[in-house]
């Protein structure tokens, strides 16, 4: 083979590795995933915070390794939950179970996360929960669409009952809702929030109002434990393809790996 000749066979295998590269690249899977602000589990990126939260990188490790390309919708959670169910966002990373007959949507059998639960309240607040009474007076703080009941039956039929509506604010918006919710709490306009203690240890740092503020325990009866859902409206066989995929990256991810997301953000599950 001449010169020339192997220039022009070099320059041929090199044009058609670069097709196969770009159609691989154009046909790669996107899963559009809808998520919540609820740091440092979820985070909306910005100049100041440009990471997406533990449980995001998780999933882009996850399904990049799959060749999937994620595209993110940032958006409130009662919206989110909209999106799987409707078929405009593949899945979301964790929501609690809820009762089989309520469920428009699929959750995977593997669980993001099982959280242990406490409260913020004001640092001169004596109070602390023991059940359902001892929320009588108090200025609750929620958002739309959030969901006690896999944590504590007594909490949230407490929030759910009418009589008690003037005794619980619901916070909705597109920012931090926790974020504002602490600086309630500070002003004296609503006395006490639940939550994952991991997003409250991670949102009063952030805050800084450590002086004003505390956490405190017990926190709900049970842990908080958050599933990813896929959408109903997805092939049933990319759905549990997709499914099947979490469930496997997940376990794979149990023990040093998990904690180096977590570390990440400096927080650590109680249990390590």
């Amino acid at each position: 083979m001449s010169k020339g000749n192997k220039e022009s066979h070099w320059m041929s295998v090199l044009l058609f590795l670069m097709a196969m590269t770009i159609s691989s690249l154009s046909h790669a899977e996107t899963l559009k995933v809808c998520y919540d602000q609820w740091a440092p589990m979820t985070i909306f990126p910005s100049e100041e915070q440009p990471e997406r939260g533990v449980v995001i990188d998780m999933l882009e490790h996850i399904y990049s390794s799959h060749g999937y390309s994620l595209e993110y919708y940032e958006v409130p959670l009662a919206r989110g939950l909209s999106m799987v169910s409707d078929g405009l966002c593949d899945m979301l990373p964790e929501y609690v179970l809820l009762p089989r007959a309520e469920v428009t949507f699929e959750y995977a059998t593997e669980a993001t996360f099982a959280y242990t639960t406490a409260f913020v309240v004001r640092r001169d607040d004596p109070w602390r929960y023991a059940g359902k009474l001892s929320l009588e007076g108090k200025r609750i703080a929620t958002g739309p669409g959030w969901d006690y009941s896999s944590m504590s039956l007594d909490y949230q039929t407490y929030i759910d009952d009418p009589h008690n509506a003037d005794f619980v604010e619901i916070i909705a918006g597109n920012d931090d809702v926790v974020k504002r919710v602490m600086h309630m709490i500070k002003e004296n306009r609503i006395d006490l929030y639940a939550d994952n203690e991991l997003v409250l240890q991670y949102v009063l740092n952030y805050v800084k109002l450590q002086d004003d503020l505390m956490i405190v325990r017990p926190g709900l009866e049970n842990k908080l434990i958050e599933f990813p859902i896929f959408s109903n409206k997805l092939p049933i066989m990319k759905r549990k393809k997709l499914i099947k995929i979490w469930e496997e990256g997940r376990l794979q991810m149990k023990g040093k790996q998990e904690v180096i997301f977590l570390k990440k953000y400096n927080v650590r599950l109680q249990d390590q």
